[in-house]
């Protein structure tokens, strides 16, 4: 085997090069592979996902009527027999805080939207990644980034649901 390197390195670098490079490919997939088996959605991330596309509606907090931001919340927790109030208001000023270098999939992301206090939330997914109902002009539940410059601008915390 020492062989193959050693004439790989004097006869042909470049094959040699790419040889490497595609043994790093590799790791660098096996790696993304054991990320996502490590990190299994939890019951109610999976329910959060399947209602991706689902309307917006103001007010909404039912999958068949739609949903608004904290409607889409409620109904996810609710789901999982936890009770969360009704407005993201009331959600940032009653859930336990979370420092950033804490989130965790399934901890609740808020916003200050149209210059109001924690007026937008969602449920963190992974990987920078958050699931929400974000408006009428986006028009349905969908998966958005932290990293789009948008929310960077206008993210104020994280929250834990108490389980």
């Amino acid at each position: 085997m020492h062989f193959i390197y050693f004439y790989l390195l004097f006869k042909r670098p470049t094959l040699l090069i790419i040889l490497l490079l595609s043994l790093v490919g590799c790791a660098t997939v096996k790696e993304k592979h054991s990320e996502i088996i490590k990190n299994q959605p939890t019951p109610a991330i999976k329910y959060a996902l399947s209602l991706q596309g689902t309307p917006y509606n103001y007010g909404g907090d039912m999958p068949k009527k739609g949903f608004d931001c904290s409607g889409f919340v409620k109904h996810v927790y609710e789901q999982q027999g936890i009770k969360l109030p009704r407005s993201a208001y009331d959600m940032a000023l009653t859930l336990p805080v979370i420092t950033n270098d804490k989130i965790q999939t399934g901890d609740l992301v808020f916003f200050d939207v149209n210059s109001k206090p924690y007026s937008h939330v969602g449920i963190y997914l992974n990987n920078n990644q958050f699931i929400h109902a974000p408006s009428e002009q986006t028009g349905k539940v969908l998966v958005s980034s932290l990293k789009n410059s948008y929310w960077q601008k206008h993210y104020r915390g994280a929250r834990r649901p108490k389980k």
